[in-house]
């Protein structure tokens, strides 16, 4: 899922000090979609010369804004601070291209995985990879996998809950077109339908004027909101989903892109050399003290 969201300092005391285990790398199976990396002829491709190349000589890379933290930091993603930001000038790195080399554009979250051209080369954005999205475009393999997390109020009834079975009769808010959405079904099986918001901002105003319950989505988002966006929010729990599928985000590029093998070679450099590990652990953080919710 998810598309919000080290965490920013005002929190980084509280959530950063627990100890990465959810958010930290997973191993990940192959997306369907993700073509092999390249070799002899066709490593060409995979430099700032290539003919595969919105603009050639230039890396353009796709977010939305506002692009929030710990995702990216003061809605400025060319400054190569947040996660996502760092992995986009690593990836860059590998295949070529330094910082002056690349241009950002914005791309709201739902057009990303749209059908037709793209006006950048990949984007990253928490974009979780689906069967369904990935008739539409290409996905590079994941660089993060995401468990959810739940959120509520200190004063809500269900502030104590331990288990997802306690969470059946919560109004649950999620936002949309993430696969929040399909966990809390799956996992919750809730007694109302999970209320669909287009902001994060939406989700924090409908769980303050008590129109929800509770919140879910990932893991750094769940810390960064209970941190700095919201007050007396609870981190309830996490939970994984889903059906053995793990929740992991790619790197999204046009059907068919000559940069989608390229960026593959390149993220399985920064996992093999343990630069995706230290940027991982460098700007996001989950927690073992932060309890599993079983059924």
């Amino acid at each position: 899922m998810l598309r919000l969201r080290t965490l920013v300092s005002a929190c980084a005391g509280a959530a950063l000090a627990l100890a990465a285990s959810a958010c930290a790398p997973q191993p990940e199976a192959k997306p369907a979609s993700a073509a092999a990396a390249p070799s002899g002829k066709a490593a060409s491709a995979c430099t700032p010369d290539s003919p595969h190349l919105y603009r050639r000589g230039r890396l353009t890379v796709a977010t939305d804004s506002p692009a929030y933290a710990p995702w990216f930091q003061d809605n400025k993603p060319a400054n190569g601070k947040g996660f996502e930001s760092a992995v986009a000038y690593a990836v860059a790195g590998k295949l070529g291209f330094d910082r002056s080399r690349v241009t950002w554009v914005v791309e709201p979250f739902d057009n990303s995985y749209a059908p037709g051209a793209k006006n950048f080369d990949f984007d990253i954005n928490q974009i979780s990879v689906t069967p369904q999205r990935a008739k539409a475009v290409d996905f590079s393999t994941s660089y993060y996998t995401a468990s959810q997390g739940v959120l509520v109020l200190d004063g809500s009834p269900y502030a104590k809950t331990a288990s997802l079975a306690g969470l059946k009769g919560a109004r649950i808010g999620v936002q949309v077109a993430t696969t929040s959405y399909q966990a809390v079904l799956d996992r919750i099986g809730p007694s109302h339908r999970p209320s669909v918001f287009n902001t994060t901002n939406d989700e924090i105003r409908a769980l303050q004027n008590g129109q929800i319950d509770a919140i879910v989505t990932d893991m750094p988002t769940v810390f960064y909101l209970a941190g700095a966006e919201l007050e007396h929010g609870r981190i309830l729990g996490q939970f994984g989903y889903s059906g053995g599928t793990p929740e992991e985000f790619g790197l999204l590029l046009k059907k068919g892109s000559g940069l989608t093998a390229c960026v593959n070679r390149a993220l399985a450099d920064l996992k093999a050399d343990g630069t995706l590990k230290r940027i991982t652990d460098q700007w996001l953080s989950a927690s073992a003290d932060v309890p599993e919710l079983k059924q």
